[in-house]
């Protein structure tokens, strides 16, 4: 894009009419200058552009590792290994963190705390979220993380598909074309090899077609709500101005919607019964504690870079590092915790981010 004005060349534009000493100054003496500009701004932008890639892909490269740590490997309490069952309990320790720090965000810019959309709104969103991360977490029982993670580039389906319905948006036919390519590529990858097979084994669950099916099933339930609770939010955000003439900002979204995350869950965790004894898990296992409350750290923190880089760089340069994040996230699953990939299977990973970066450089 086009670099921006220096405030030097907007005051010359304005008054270039005056005679002034500066004035006379020839393009050739401004020439060398204005190159040693734009390299330092060149230089500062990717320096910038680095900084928060690290931000985003630290955390939730982590994030990635603790939550298939978490479900699909167990606790060792004396000479047995448990493994954790209640995945709402992350959930609901995850939108509670989330929801402090939103929190604490409108007490230090003093802002009101009041709903500006009405209530059902917020708790619609929440609903969608909620259901979407426990079927994303329950998933890891029956496939594997690099299926999960890849079958998450699939989201542009559903949110085409919700963006036409409640949006009322329209795609381009090569919009259709990228999306079924990386769904193509996605399914090459499922049929190519034994996906379910490391994590059947060590979660203790049914093995066969079965389990994995219902892993795909679940992953199924996540795109659909996931893409759903986007598309409302950006709903949310296009209410322009509500009450008082007062617009949406992300960190007031995320306060009233992760409030109703944090009663959704603990209600949904003491109805079933399942309070108690993920209670009791967390307090036998302690290392089981840590790790959920360093998941929900990392991803509260990865909150602040992700509206920082889309903020100061935009959507464009944020949708590469996520696409960077979650192949960095396959190929580290595979290395750490060592799921053999067949040669369909990376022939399917290179489909899929060969399209996503194909189209991000159209877009660019």
């Amino acid at each position: 894009g086009a670099l921006r004005k220096r405030p030097s060349d907007r005051a010359h534009g304005e008054h270039g009419d005056k005679s002034s000493p500066t004035a006379s100054t020839s393009g050739q003496d401004e020439k060398v200058p204005l190159e040693e500009e734009t390299l330092r701004f060149s230089l500062g932008s990717m320096a910038g552009v680095f900084l928060c890639a690290a931000g985003i892909l630290g955390p939730l490269v982590l994030y990635g590792i603790l939550q298939e740590r978490i479900m699909t490997r167990p606790y060792v309490h004396g000479r047995d290994g448990d493994y954790f069952k209640h995945s709402l309990l992350i959930v609901l320790l995850n939108r509670l963190l989330t929801c402090l720090a939103a929190l604490a965000t409108h007490l230090v810019k003093r802002e009101r705390i009041r709903p500006l959309a009405p209530i059902s709104a917020y708790a619609l969103v929440s609903f969608s979220n909620v259901v979407a991360t426990s079927c994303q977490y329950e998933a890891l029982k029956h496939v594997s993380f690099p299926v999960q993670t890849l079958a998450k580039t699939a989201k542009t389906v559903p949110v085409m598909l919700w963006g036409a319905t409640m949006l009322r948006k329209r795609y381009t036919p090569s919009e259709y074309a990228l999306a079924a390519l990386v769904t193509s590529g996605c399914t090459l990858f499922l049929v190519s090899g034994e996906s379910a097979a490391t994590v059947e084994v060590s979660t203790g669950a049914s093995s066969g077609g079965g389990s994995a099916a219902w892993g795909g099933a679940l992953m199924a339930a996540y795109l659909g709500f996931d893409g759903f609770t986007s598309t409302f939010q950006e709903r949310l955000y296009r209410g322009r101005l509500y009450r008082g003439g007062q617009e949406m900002t992300p960190h007031h979204q995320v306060l009233f919607v992760t409030a109703f995350s944090c009663a959704l869950a603990l209600v949904s965790l003491a109805t079933s019964g399942a309070l108690g004894p993920a209670l009791s898990f967390v307090l036998d296992h302690p290392a089981c504690l840590w790790d959920m409350l360093l998941i929900s750290s990392t991803a509260v923190t990865s909150q602040f870079a992700i509206a920082y880089t889309i903020k100061t760089y935009g959507a464009l340069v944020f949708v590469a590092i996520m696409t960077t994040r979650q192949l960095v996230s396959i190929l580290v699953s595979k290395t750490l915790f060592r799921h053999p990939m067949q040669a369909g299977q990376w022939l399917g990973l290179l489909v899929v981010f060969g399209t996503l970066y194909a189209k991000i450089k159209v877009k660019g």
